[in-house]
């Protein structure tokens, strides 16, 4: 929806308080938008998305704050390498997935259609040899055979794996829910972004790790430069808007040409029947 004056409702946004969250958040407030932010410091509503009973109070919290109806939601929240891989698919998988799924009612009876843009990450097609056990154990919600899974694997290559993994979850999520009745039906646009390498306080952890900044210093990017927070908040408004009205189940890659390049006939792929 879009009101009078580019406002687009009420839209949550978790991980509000810093990078592409809070690069969101300024812009859509700058359009008259009222937005609930969800992170653990800097937001309305202070919560851990790693933990089980932070999830669940992020949700209540935000259905009393929006009176039971969302125009918008944007889960955004996650951490990168080098970080706890437990913790990270946590946060980045279960933390978005969750928060969809509480949210699916409020953003049902929201005017006309609501929108959804799931932040993915290009890592899901550009990192190699990620376990689809792993992903398919994040799918099936089992968490404890995603984190033996992850036991298994050796640091650094959990990290990078868990992170990848757990971007590549919330892909797969999206295309598989987003026609469904209780998404589609509901007049519910469900989307997500896959963006390269932002410069974000994240990426800036990575870029000064011994093990993962080499990497990250020479990660092909075709067009020059990492790319900035202010750009992807302006695609996550436009697949906020009516714009979207078409889209459904849609991954949107902004990252500078990587995959494209990495990647170039690998997708999309033809089938037979």
């Amino acid at each position: 929806m879009v009101t009078k004056g580019g406002s687009l409702g009420t839209v949550a946004i978790t991980g509000s308080g810093s990078g592409i969250g809070a690069a969101t958040r300024e812009l859509l407030e700058s359009q008259s938008t009222n937005v609930i932010g969800i992170d653990i410091r800097n937001a309305e509503i202070l919560a851990d998305l790693g933990t089980s009973e932070g999830r669940k109070e992020a949700i209540a919290s935000t259905l009393d704050m929006a009176g039971g109806k969302l125009d918008g939601l944007v889960t955004s929240a996650g951490v990168s390498v080098p970080f706890d891989p437990k913790l990270m698919l946590s946060i980045n998988w279960f933390g978005t997935m969750e928060l969809l799924e509480g949210l699916k009612g409020a953003l049902a009876k929201g005017n006309e259609n609501s929108y959804v843009v799931a932040v993915s990450s290009n890592s899901t097609t550009i990192t190699p040899n990620i376990p689809d056990e792993l992903v398919n154990s994040c799918l099936d919600r089992d968490e404890t055979t995603a984190y033996t899974l992850l036991d298994a694997l050796d640091n650094p290559e959990s990290m990078a794996i868990s992170y990848a993994a757990s971007k590549l979850a919330v892909a797969r999520y999206v295309r598989m829910n987003a026609p469904s009745k209780d998404w589609a039906g509901n007049g519910i646009r469900l989307n997500a972004i896959c963006p390269g390498a932002i410069m974000t306080p994240l990426l800036e952890s990575s870029m000064n790790d011994p093990i993962f900044g080499p990497a990250v210093e020479h990660l092909p990017i075709p067009v020059g430069d990492f790319g900035s927070p202010d750009l992807i908040a302006k695609w996550i408004a436009m697949m906020l808007s009516s714009a979207a009205d078409f889209m459904c189940g849609s991954l949107v890659f902004v990252d500078g040409g990587s995959d494209a390049l990495i990647r170039p006939k690998d997708w999309p792929q033809s089938f037979n029947i």
